[in-house]
């Protein structure tokens, strides 16, 4: 497929699918420029995006493939490409994988997860099938057992291990607790979450000789975002133009970012996808530029429409709602998501805020009686609602990828504010990204 004029794919959005036809009905008939568009509303997207009665694709859903892109399990979001977007998708992607470091003959273990509709298994293994260069391809899985992983990859003399950071420490700290080393394996490939100094340590042990770098960044909602750039810092990214357009956007103006190293977060045009169209919309990570002349910038983080925990993503708008489902009271007036890392794994504290009337200690977790106190009651059922709607984070507690998600109870005064806008901060990222 070819990359499409983009007066022509507005054209096509506006006349095919209800929801872009209603997001551009203020616009004049000809568009020519991106920043003549409005940013896609996060949420208004995922409502009009359902397998029912679907108000955003273009088309009827009759001949693509369709993947879980996140969500709730009363809340899923679904993705879908067609057999030319996919084709186009994973064979940029399995060129970028290349300037990765991808050599011809090496051999390749994919680690990601498969079934139930998630797409980075079978994305990483049709970009390896359609990578530019030869390669031995061994699709193992995120959810194989260690010892017989270990048994594969020690038997083909693999060269590179493809997964998610949360997968690739596992499989090391396993190796480590057996005395084991791995000293053959030249790639580790990460990818779907950030790698952190503190996990570095740990892989060297179990992967002597190995170097922990970026497999690219993309999406499976979001598409093409960035492949990796060369260089000892994983977080540098080169845009996958002409694939795609990526803006960084001044997180209060809204405006484009036009100058280096100004924090902003990511919005992505895909030039290519047609069936579920992808126009300014809002990846949910912030960025900066490093140098705009060859689009390359650095991932910062994420920003207000999601958190991302390990292997784990959760919608913020999804929480609110599934704290209120808990709270029939009303008790919680407001919330903040605050993502920290310590003891080498990510945990989510849910900051909660609560009128400090009569009866409410905001600061105990038991009454004067020693009892469980109202708010903690309320705690718990949170943490169960969430838990119940999102069964992945509970799993990936109980293999101590990540921590237990967590209360802090809060007045309302003391819930962080942008010191610019006064608005509330939906989501603050206390990790160590630097």
């Amino acid at each position: 497929m070819p990359v499409q004029n983009l007066t022509e794919l507005i054209r096509f959005v506006r006349t095919n699918s209800p929801f872009y036809r209603e997001l551009y009905a203020g616009l004049p008939d000809r568009v020519e420029e991106l920043t003549e568009l409005p940013v896609i509303p996060h949420d208004a997207f995922w409502r009009a995006n359902t397998p029912r009665d679907n108000r955003l694709l273009t088309g009827p859903l009759d001949e693509a493939v369709v993947f879980k892109s996140g969500g709730t399990t009363g809340a899923p979001k679904f993705s879908v490409y067609t057999r030319d977007e996919w084709r186009e998708f994973t064979s940029a992607f399995g060129e970028g994988l290349v300037e990765a470091g991808l050599r011809p003959g090496h051999r390749v273990a994919d680690l990601f997860y498969a079934g139930e509709l998630y797409a980075s298994f079978n994305f990483i293994l049709d970009s390896l099938h359609r990578a530019p260069v030869a390669n031995l391809r061994l699709p193992i899985g995120g959810a194989a057992p260690l010892e017989s992983t270990v048994h594969t990859l020690d038997e083909f003399d693999v060269d590179v291990v493809a997964g998610t950071t949360t997968t690739l420490c596992g499989l090391a700290d396993h190796l480590v607790r057996e005395g084991r080393q791995l000293p053959k394996v030249e790639i580790l490939f990460f990818g779907g979450e950030g790698l952190f100094e503190d996990q570095r340590p740990l892989l060297r042990k179990a992967f002597p000789h190995a170097q922990a770098r970026s497999i690219g960044y993309a999406g499976v909602d979001s598409g093409l975002l960035g492949q990796a750039v060369p260089g000892p810092d994983p977080r540098l990214h080169r845009a996958f133009t002409p694939h795609t357009a990526v803006e960084i956007l001044d997180e209060n103006t809204g405006e484009p970012l036009t100058r280096e190293g100004v924090a902003g977060r990511i919005v992505v045009t895909d030039l290519r996808r047609r069936l579920m169209p992808i126009i300014r919309y809002p990846v949910g990570d912030r960025a900066e530029w490093t140098d705009i002349a060859a689009g390359h910038f650095r991932i910062l983080g994420r920003t207000e429409e999601g958190v991302r925990m390990g292997a784990v993503s959760l919608y913020t708008q999804d929480v609110h709602e599934l704290v209120r489902a808990a709270d029939p009271a009303g008790l919680v007036i407001g919330m903040q998501l605050v993502v920290r890392r310590w003891d080498g794994r990510d945990g989510l504290v849910l900051r909660l805020a609560v009128d400090g009337g009569p009866g409410l200690d905001t600061g105990a977790a038991t009454g004067e009686d020693g009892e469980p106190s109202e708010l903690s009651y309320l705690a718990a059922a949170i943490v169960k609602e969430i838990g119940a709607a999102r069964p992945m984070y509970a799993d990936e507690v109980d293999a101590e990828r990540i921590h237990p998600i967590a209360v802090e109870w809060v007045g309302h005064g003391q819930l962080i504010v942008n010191p610019r806008t006064g608005k509330l901060t939906r989501v603050i990222d206390e990790r160590p990204h630097a």
